[in-house]
């Protein structure tokens, strides 16, 4: 008999159904339980070509089988079920013609129990005794036993298989870029004083004399015996000049350059010991 304690062997063990005699017939698809008792009363086999065909399968005299699932039904029998979409719930109509398929309906059946080998008879009666539940308003059916939690055998109160899962948390540490700040080019004007020296020239009188010779005395007789007179000379200097221009003496850009730096990380991560008491030692 197939209860809540196989379900998640059976979905988590990628096992196989096998018919009564032995031959495969699909993978294990979906559990489906009473909407009432919570029993699992449905399993789905994928047929078809990669498996994308499900036909449903009661529970009925089936038995596990290390990861596999023996059912009492044959592997001929199994494929001709009616087409029923495996959408999380029997809907009433769906769940009648799976009985009449089945032959579970209408009184008493007959089948082959998978464990004994002994055909067995069991009276479900026409309207099946998995009907009127409060999630369905009263419609009757079946829900996904993927779908609810399942009874384990956690000691501590929690929903498990008969196995723990050991997790740790690891340290996934990677990079983004992201902005530092920025860098700019700006130009404004200046001023300071510049001096030069610049060589200048000037005109200075300067007095010359010179005695009465032959050579210049004719020129020296030749006006007015007593006169007066005014001689003038125009002196000349340099002065500096200035005149500026504007010329160009460099250009400046902006340009990036990556450069590759090492920074440790140092964070805490979580991970689950199990223990094992009465064994004389301990694993992790």
């Amino acid at each position: 008999m197939i209860t809540n304690e196989h379900i998640d062997a059976l979905l988590g063990g990628r096992g196989d159904v096998l018919g009564t005699d032995g031959e495969k017939i699909g993978g294990v698809g979906q559990v489906y339980a009473d909407d009432d008792t919570g029993q699992p009363k449905w399993v789905t086999v994928k047929t078809g070509l990669f498996g994308t065909k499900e036909s449903f399968v009661p529970l009925e005299g089936a038995r596990q089988q290390g990861d596999d699932l023996v059912v009492a039904y044959s592997k001929d029998q199994i494929k001709d079920a009616p087409g029923v979409d495996p959408d999380g719930h029997l809907d009433p109509a769906e769940e009648d013609r799976l009985y009449q398929h089945y032959q579970l309906g209408g009184g008493q059946r007959s089948y082959t129990d998978a464990t004994t080998g002994r055909e067995e008879t069991d009276a479900t009666g026409a309207a099946g005794g998995y009907r009127d539940v409060s999630d369905t308003g009263g419609t009757g059916g079946y829900r996904d036993a993927s779908d609810t939690g399942t009874v384990g055998r956690d000691t501590s109160g929690g929903t498990t298989d008969d196995a723990m899962t050991r997790s740790e948390e690891r340290l996934n540490v990677g990079t983004e870029k992201q902005a530092t700040g920025r860098a700019r080019l700006r130009k404004y004007v200046t001023t300071e004083n510049v001096t030069q020296t610049v060589p200048v020239q000037r005109e200075e009188v300067r007095l010359e004399r010179e005695p009465i010779t032959d050579a210049n005395r004719d020129e020296a007789l030749s006006g007015p015996d007593l006169t007066e007179s005014e001689h003038e000379v125009t002196l000349h200097e340099e002065r500096p000049v200035v005149e500026k221009e504007t010329v160009p003496v460099e250009r400046v850009r902006l340009d990036k350059e990556t450069v590759t730096d090492e920074e440790t990380v140092n964070e805490e991560v979580r991970k689950e010991q199990i223990d094992t008491e009465g064994t004389g030692d301990t694993r992790r």
